[in-house]
């Protein structure tokens, strides 16, 4: 069961987040995590796989022993990410599908997460939704964020769990129904904020790290239209920050993550975004908080 949240403003509400990899959870939507669990939000996070087949991003960490242990250090640094955001974690203990590369790309390996069927991948999430009773739940959108098949399969699973988990007839052996009240999809990466934090660094004549990549990243305005609800955080970017570092394998502290100081992006960008999918309560957008329209106390329906 989860534990308690801390007392605060907003305690009573339940918050789940569903990400493929340990270190999703920081580099998407950690700040406004950090921000809703310091208000006293039981913010619960499922990882679906182990992260075995990362590669290790941080030079200093690519070593042989890192490599051999791959599996056990992710999980330790999950444990850290998660005692630093103040969250809860489960694990759906599939394994990951690794990034195909070549063209064409190789088929992916045998019992991986990616090539898990739906409704049994959606098992065990179902099972957690049932049992933490989370009121908003989110995930990625229809591309994964990134079209890693982790992320896709994410996705589908999630969505799929989501509308399951409150349904009477489907799988009764995992617990009581449950709906919660909101579907949201992560936003992330979204090009305007990259292009506003490009612009304002070189306004303040600093070298931006997002300058290869806009020139490759082409303009999609109805997507960008997609953001209903943005979530002031940026008091909380520090905290997101450090999150981050704890996933040592995956982040370079010398990377482009770290290049934008705070200040550029509290200026510029303040917010952590989302696409409202679902809503069983009255919704008005846009908005600026995940629990827009639900009260704490909400039966299920």
């Amino acid at each position: 069961m989860p534990q308690q949240p801390p007392a605060g403003p907003r305690a009573g509400f339940r918050l789940m987040h569903v990400h493929a990899h340990p270190d999703d959870e920081s580099s998407k939507g950690a700040a406004s995590t950090a921000r809703y669990v310091a208000e006293g939000v039981d913010v619960h996070v499922v990882t679906c796989t182990g992260g075995e087949r990362g590669s290790v991003l941080n030079p200093k960490m690519d070593r042989p022993d890192v490599w051999a242990n791959i599996a056990e250090i992710r999980r330790q640094e999950m444990e850290r990410a998660r005692d630093i955001l103040g969250v809860t974690q489960d694990w759906l203990g599939f394994v990951d599908s690794g990034w195909p590369e070549g063209d064409p790309k190789p088929p992916l390996p045998e019992g991986c997460f990616g090539l898990t069927p739906v409704e049994e991948a959606a098992v065990p999430l179902v099972r957690l939704i049932r049992t933490v009773r989370p009121h908003v739940l989110t995930t990625y959108d229809e591309r994964g964020g990134y079209p890693h098949p982790d992320h896709v399969m994410c996705h589908q699973v999630s969505v799929f769990a989501f509308e399951k988990a409150a349904d009477p007839q489907w799988r009764p052996e995992l617990g009581a129904p449950w709906q919660a009240a909101k579907l949201y999809y992560h936003h992330g990466f979204n090009r305007p904020k990259a292009l506003a934090l490009h612009e304002e660094m070189l306004a303040h004549g600093l070298e931006s790290p997002y300058t290869e990549r806009l020139e490759k990243w082409k303009p999609e305005p109805e997507w960008d239209a997609r953001i209903t609800t943005r979530v002031p955080c940026s008091d909380y970017f520090g905290v997101r920050d450090q999150a981050l570092l704890a996933h040592a394998t995956q982040i370079d502290p010398d990377g482009w993550w770290f290049a934008v100081p705070h200040e550029i992006q509290a200026k510029v960008w303040p917010t952590e975004d989302f696409e409202l999918v679902v809503s069983h309560v009255p919704a008005v957008t846009p908005e600026s908080d995940l629990f827009a329209g639900i009260s704490p106390d909400r039966e299920n329906r």
